[in-house]
Formats: structure tokens, sequence, C-alpha cells
């Protein structure tokens, strides 16, 4: 939790979801403050499904694994 900004911090503080919607890490997901860096500290002991991952971004179960398997192609090139 040390590394998470000042913004993110305060939010868990005061229990309050941020309202900063320009910030490049706010998402549409009141439960996790609205912060993409909460929700993965909240979930970095056991990670999070696929679909945990469409329903706090927004976006269809089938879109996130497509953009899984691009990614895991990817990275396959560089080893």
């Amino acid at each position: 939790m040390s590394y998470l900004p000042e913004c993110s911090k305060t939010c868990i503080k005061k229990r309050t979801a941020c309202c900063n919607t320009s910030c490049r890490k706010w998402i549409d997901y009141e439960e996790d403050h609205n912060c993409c860096l909460i929700s993965i500290d909240k979930n970095d002991d056991k990670g999070m499904t696929l679909q945990e991952v469409a329903k706090r971004i927004g976006l269809s179960f089938v879109r996130i694994r497509q953009i899984e398997q691009a990614a895991l192609k990817k990275i396959s090139k560089l080893f």
C-alpha cells in the first residue's frame, strides 16, 4: 500500500470514491474507490478473474479474453 499515490490513500482513509475522472487511473467502479491502483492492491494476493476485470473496466468478458490472448502472444515473442 505504500506505493499508492496520496489521492488513493486519501480515498481509502475517507472511505469515499475518487471523483477525478481525468486521472489515468480512474475506473467507474465505486467499490474500489474508482481507482484501478486500489483495485489491484485490494486483489493482489489472489488476483482477479477475467470476469472481474471486465466488470471493473466496463468491457465484455470476450473482449478482455481477446486482449489477454494478444498480450500473451506478444510476451511469447520476447522469449
